[in-house]
C-alpha cells in the first residue's frame, strides 16, 4: 500500500513540509478536532510513503504519553479522594480574613502544585474559589481568572512533571538520541519564569484586565428565588391561536416563559413560530408573587397547586472529563431525563440562546442551567459537571486522601532522585492509589484524556517523517548559514519566538512534536549543543498566554470569566514579548551553546 510512491529524499521531505503546513491550517481554521487533523496528517504520511509502518509503530514505544496517561490516573485520585478541596478549603477561609493575600497565596499554590501535577484539574478546582474571591473582593472574576490560567501554566514549566509538553519534549528528545532530562533540571529556567510572570501579573493585572461580568451575571439573578411553575391551556383559554411569545401575561416583570410542551415533544428552541393550543402545557420561570397571580388567571390552569418548584441557576463548566463533550445538547434530553433546562450557552466571547439543540459541547463551553437543585446535583453528578460559582460538595473518598498525597510524593521525589524512570514509578502510583481504592478502574480512566493522547501518538509519527524524510535536516540547512553568525541570545530567542508563536495558533503538544527535532537538527547544523534550543522549545510550548485557544487552561477560564479573545492577546502578548528575552537570556547560562 505504501510502496505506490516513488519519491526522492528531496520530494519526501517537501511532501512532509506540505502535509505539515496543510495540518497547522487546518488547526488554525478547526475545520475537524485537532487529533483529527494529527490522525489526518499521519495517514497521508503512511500513504504516501514518507512515514514507514515500523517508525509508526515505534512511536508507541515513547514513554511520554504513556507516563502523561499515568499522572492522569494518579492526580484523578487526588481529586476523588477530595485531596484538591482540602487545599481549596483553607483558601477559602484565609479568603474570610484577607481577600487580597488569599488571592496571592491562591496563585502560589497553583504555581507550585502545577510543578509536580496536571494543571488542568487543578484549574479546575480552582475557578469556583476564585469566583468566590472575587465577590469577596467586590470586583469581578474576569479580574482573577486569567492570572489563574497563567500561574498554572507557568507553573508547568518548573519541573519535567510540571505539563505533558514537557514530558513530550523529552520523550522526542530521547528519541533522536539526547540524554534524558531529569525531573528538575529545568527547575532554574522555571523559577525565573514564575517570577517574571508573577511580576506581570502585580503591576499590570488591574490596569490591563477587562471588567466583565460572566454570563450568569448576565442573564440571572441569584438573589432573588425563582420557581417553575407550570401550567396548561384550558379548552376555554383566550390565548389558544396566539403566539406564545405576544402573550402579555408571559411579558409580565417577574416572568419568563421558558418552554411551551405539546404532547410530549418540547418547542422551546423556537418559540417564536409557537402557536398556542389546546392542552398545550406551559413552563414558566417566575417569583413566588406571580405564582400567586397566575393562580387567579382564567387563561392558564395549573397542573397541580404544588407544582411550582423552586429552581437556582447554575454557571458549569465543560471539563475534558465532562461526559457531554461531542455531543449534542439536543441529544441529552436534559429536561425530560432531568427537568433541568438550558437557558444559555457561552462559548467564544458569545452567549448562545437560540437553536441550541443543535450546539455539539465542546471543551471550555459555559452552560446556564436552570432547575430545582436536587435535579441539578444528579445532572452534575451523572455528568461531572462543576459549578463554576462554589467549590464541589461530592462525597469524596477522604480518608483515602492521604494516600493519594503520598503516591504522587513517592513519584516525584523518587524520580528527582533518578531511583527509576518516571514512567516505572507513575505505573507503580497507579497501581496503588487503584489497589487501595483512593479511586475506581472505571473512574480513573474516565480521567485520562484519549483525545490528548490521540494527538500525541499521532503527532509523533509525524514527527518521526520530519525526521526519516529529511525535512528537519532541509530545514536547519537552509536557515543555518543565517543563524551561524548570530550569538547565542539571538539563536535561542529565534527558537523560542517560532515556538511560541505556533503555539498560540495550535495546540502545544503539536507544536513540541515538530519543533523539538527541528531544534536539534538546528543544534546539529550550526555545531552546538541541542540542550539549550530543546529548552527553549520546551519553556515556549508551555508557556502560552496569547490566545485562549493555545493552552487548556486559557479554555477553561474563558466562559467563567465572560472574556473576549481580544482580552487574552491585550494582556499575554506583552507578556509573551517579555518574557521571550528574559528566558533566551538566561538560559545559555545554565545550559552553554
Amino acid at each position: 500500500m505504501t510502496d505506490f510512491l516513488t519519491l526522492t529524499d528531496l520530494q519526501s521531505a517537501i511532501l512532509t513540509l506540505c502535509v505539515v503546513a496543510g495540518m497547522f491550517i487546518m488547526f488554525l481554521r478547526e475545520v475537524y478536532p485537532t487529533e483529527v487533523v494529527a490522525l489526518i496528517g499521519m495517514s497521508l504520511l503512511l500513504v504516501t510513503g514518507v512515514l514507514s509502518y515500523d517508525d509508526a509503530v515505534a512511536t508507541l514505544s515513547n514513554p511520554a504519553p504513556w507516563t502523561i496517561a499515568a499522572m492522569f490516573i494518579i492526580v484523578g485520585a487526588l481529586v476523588r479522594t477530595g485531596a484538591l478541596n482540602e487545599l481549596t478549603q483553607v483558601v477559602e477561609r484565609q479568603a474570610q480574613i484577607n481577600p487580597a493575600r488569599a488571592i496571592g497565596g491562591a496563585l502560589v499554590f497553583v504555581a507550585f502544585a502545577s510543578a509536580i501535577m496536571n494543571n488542568t484539574p487543578l484549574v479546575v478546582v480552582m475557578i469556583p474559589v476564585f469566583v468566590q474571591l472575587s465577590r469577596s473582593l467586590g470586583t469581578s472574576a474576569s479580574k482573577l481568572l486569567i492570572p489563574l490560567s497563567y500561574a498554572a501554566i507557568v507553573g508547568g514549566t518548573m519541573t519535567l512533571l510540571g505539563t505533558s509538553t514537557n514530558l513530550l519534549v523529552d520523550g522526542v528528545a530521547r528519541a533522536q538520541g539526547l540524554e534524558p532530562f531529569s525531573i528538575l533540571e529545568i527547575t532554574p529556567i522555571g523559577l525565573v519564569v514564575v517570577a517574571w510572570t508573577f511580576t506581570y501579573l502585580y503591576f499590570f493585572s488591574n490596569r490591563l484586565l477587562p471588567d466583565r461580568t460572566s454570563m450568569a451575571n448576565m442573564l440571572s439573578d441569584r438573589s432573588k428565588m425563582r420557581f417553575f411553575s407550570e401550567a396548561v391551556i384550558p379548552k376555554d383559554s383566550n390565548l389558544i391561536g396566539r403566539q406564545a411569545t405576544d402573550v402579555r401575561l408571559f411579558k409580565r416583570e417577574g416572568v419568563r416563559l421558558i418552554d411551551v410542551v405539546r404532547g410530549d415533544t418540547s418547542l422551546r428552541y423556537d418559540l417564536d413560530a409557537v402557536i398556542l393550543q389546546q392542552r398545550d402545557r406551559v413552563i414558566l420561570r417566575t417569583a413566588m408573587s406571580e405564582i400567586l397571580s397566575l393562580q387567579a388567571t382564567p387563561e392558564l390552569r395549573r397542573v397541580d397547586q404544588v407544582s411550582a418548584v423552586e429552581t437556582t441557576t447554575v454557571e458549569v463548566l465543560i471539563t475534558p472529563n465532562c461526559n457531554m463533550v461531542g455531543r449534542r445538547l439536543g441529544s441529552l434530553r436534559l429536561r425530560r431525563r432531568y427537568a433541568v433546562y438550558t437557558l444559555a450557552v457561552h462559548r467564544r466571547d458569545t452567549n448562545i440562546n437560540q437553536k441550541m439543540n443543535d450546539i455539539v459541547v465542546k471543551v471550555g463551553d459555559t452552560l446556564l442551567l436552570e432547575g430545582a437543585p436536587e435535579d441539578i446535583q444528579r445532572l452534575s453528578n451523572d455528568m461531572n459537571l462543576g459549578d463554576v460559582s462554589r467549590p464541589s460538595e461530592r462525597a469524596f473518598r477522604r480518608p483515602k486522601a492521604p494516600i493519594a498525597i503520598l503516591t504522587l510524593i513517592f513519584v516525584v521525589a523518587l524520580a528527582a532522585l533518578n531511583v527509576a524512570p518516571i514512567l516505572l514509578l507513575a505505573v507503580v502510583g497507579v497501581a496503588v492509589v487503584l489497589m487501595t481504592g483512593c479511586i475506581d478502574a472505571d473512574e480513573a480512566f474516565g480521567h485520562v484524556d484519549g483525545r490528548l493522547l490521540t494527538l500525541i501518538f499521532a503527532m509523533l509519527g509525524v514527527g518521526a517523517a520530519l525526521q526519516s524524510s529529511g525535512a528537519v535536516a532541509l530545514i536547519a540547512d537552509t536557515i543555518s548559514p543565517v543563524m551561524t553568525v548570530l550569538p547565542p541570545f539571538f539563536i535561542v530567542l529565534s527558537v523560542y519566538l517560532l515556538s511560541s508563536i505556533l503555539t498560540e495558533l495550535v495546540s502545544n503538544n503539536a507544536v513540541a512534536v515538530v519543533m523539538t527535532p527541528i531544534a536539534i537538527g538546528l543544534a546539529s547544523a550550526l555545531g552546538v549543543d541541542p540542550r539549550p534550543l530543546v529548552v527553549a522549545v520546551m519553556v515556549a510550548a508551555s508557556a502560552s498566554f496569547a490566545t485562549p485557544i493555545g493552552y487548556q487552561t486559557n479554555t477553561l477560564v474563558y466562559g467563567p470569566g465572560g472574556y473576549k479573545f481580544s482580552d487574552f492577546m491585550k494582556f499575554g502578548i506583552p507578556l509573551n514579548l517579555t518574557l521571550a528575552p528574559v528566558v533566551s537570556f538566561v538560559i545559555p547560562f545554565i545550559w552553554p551553546l
